[in-house]
């Protein structure tokens, strides 16, 4: 298995964003390959701009393609990932401009300051993961690309002005690429249930994922977790495990050179006309069908 194929193999992880006391949010750039950049999911929003290179991005349950200038909104919590075609030894210098924030942040500024109230409506679709496009997503990229140079004041101001931007964008500028994904928490107890719970499937997703066994994690009887779990994360313990698992398959199908039977065994079904059938509810295709499909455009 080639380098790539083995990042794209590799389950989600939780990634912990460093805390910078100097600003509100936390801008970077950084190279591909990189070991920041794999298939994670963290609390915070982020704001992903690809400058360089082609390939194909997960974002929730959506696998499809990118190219440089692409602009993308993901909620926290949502599980997102960019895998350039890259030849045996390559590195894209500088790939990815990244903007992180947390929901408490963003949250506390929209409270306090009115002028930000048409923030709220963009925050909640981002659980969903949204796409920029035309003249947006090129003034976006300006403004993301501006806030790195940034100091005191005018990058907060750069900071407010990119998010003003990206929540005014017209409907035929913006998309949103995944299927709900986890609404969006206003109660923390709520929203440490779900990253708890969603650690210990990412930490088992090949393996046997049980509701009891995450109940006991978080400390709760098992009907207390399932219905707790299901209020915080609006689906189901079992649901959202399938959609996981069924997501690591369409990476792996896109992704590697893996057999059907090898990707259901990796993505935790041990039968394979159950994950035949799953995957077929859950994407509408076979994965036969998925993985010969036509490209999806950019």
């Amino acid at each position: 298995m080639s380098r790539a194929e083995r990042l794209v193999a590799s389950p989600a992880v939780r990634e912990v964003i460093p805390h910078d006391p100097r600003y509100s949010a936390r801008w970077h750039r950084h190279d591909y390959p990189s070991p920041i950049a794999r298939w994670n999911f963290h609390p915070e929003y982020e704001i992903h701009l690809t400058t360089a290179g082609s390939g194909r991005f997960i974002v929730g349950d959506q696998v499809g393609n990118f190219a440089a200038g692409q602009l993308v909104l993901v909620g926290p919590e949502l599980p997102h990932h960019w895998i350039s075609d890259l030849a045996p030894g390559e590195r894209v210098v500088g790939r990815d401009v990244v903007l992180q924030f947390h929901d408490r942040w963003i949250r506390a500024c929209v409270d306090l300051l009115p002028e930000l109230a048409q923030l709220r409506p963009m925050l909640d679709r981002s659980t969903r993961g949204i796409e920029f496009l035309g003249a947006t997503a090129a003034r976006g990229a300006e403004l993301l690309e501006a806030i790195g140079a940034a100091e005191g004041t005018a990058r907060l101001v750069a900071t407010l002005e990119l998010l003003g931007t990206l929540a005014s964008a017209p409907e035929d500028e913006r998309r949103c690429l995944a299927t709900e994904w986890i609404p969006a928490q206003d109660d923390p107890a709520s929203a440490e249930l779900v990253n708890r719970a969603l650690e210990y499937i990412f930490g088992r997703i090949g393996d046997d994922v049980r509701l009891s066994v995450a109940a006991r994690i978080v400390g709760m009887s098992e009907s207390a977790f399932s219905r707790s779990f299901q209020r915080a994360s609006g689906q189901t313990f079992s649901a959202m495990v399938r959609r996981l698992r069924i997501a690591h398959a369409c990476k792996l199908l896109d992704g590697t050179r893996d057999t059907v039977s090898t990707i259901s065994r990796t993505v935790g079904y041990r039968n394979l006309s159950n994950f035949n059938r799953q995957f077929l509810a859950e994407t509408g295709l076979t994965p036969t069908a998925y993985r010969t499909r036509p490209a999806p455009t950019p």
